[in-house]
């Protein structure tokens, strides 16, 4: 009888063992994560780049703003840009719906979609209606020279600038200038 008196007291302490509530120290509540930090930048203004036909003149104006998550692509763009070219006294212009605004200490890239033109423009019958181009500024603080590089658009039927490329800022700005503000942080 003992080995049954036994049996049921291992039994009855596995069981009272298994079923007593555990005190096991609860994890300390976690921090909520921080927020994502977000920045905007924009460029303004409008000028006239050094171009090598005396009598020609083209001239960029621009208005473009992004936000940036923790990436360094903006999450949003917006704004518009415009190219004009003054030929024999006639102005041809091309507006552009900004998709891209990238930026970097005094550097600025834009891109954007073709929305209208000028009457009678050219790129109506030469470039499909929503074709994207790409304008570079270099924006140096002051006594420095401010540049524009222009990509030109594609013809009809060809590959498009892909999103936020453009070439190097090569061309002089001889006349006005733009304002860059580059990350500035997000207010809450």
């Amino acid at each position: 009888m003992p080995n049954h008196t036994l049996r049921a007291a291992v039994v009855l302490a596995l069981i009272a063992a298994v079923a007593a509530p555990v005190a096991v120290a609860a994890p300390a509540p976690a921090e909520p994560p921080a927020p994502a930090r977000t920045t905007h930048s924009s460029l303004a203004g409008e000028a006239r780049m050094a171009y090598p036909v005396a009598d020609e003149e083209v001239r960029v104006r621009v208005d473009a703003h992004a936000r940036f998550g923790p990436a360094s692509l903006p999450t949003r763009s917006w704004g518009t840009f415009r190219i004009s070219h003054e030929v024999d006294g006639t102005v041809h212009w091309g507006e552009f719906a900004v998709d891209c605004l990238t930026t970097g200490g005094p550097t600025a890239t834009v891109t954007g979609r073709l929305v209208r033109t000028s009457p009678g423009h050219v790129w109506r019958e030469v470039l499909d209606p929503d074709v994207r181009m790409g304008v570079s500024f270099h924006v140096p603080g002051k006594g420095g020279e401010a540049r524009i590089g222009l990509s030109g658009a594609t013809p009809k039927g060809e590959p498009q600038l892909t999103r936020c490329m453009a070439p190097a800022a090569d061309a002089r700005v001889v006349e006005g200038g733009y304002r860059l503000k580059d990350r500035l942080p997000d207010t809450p």
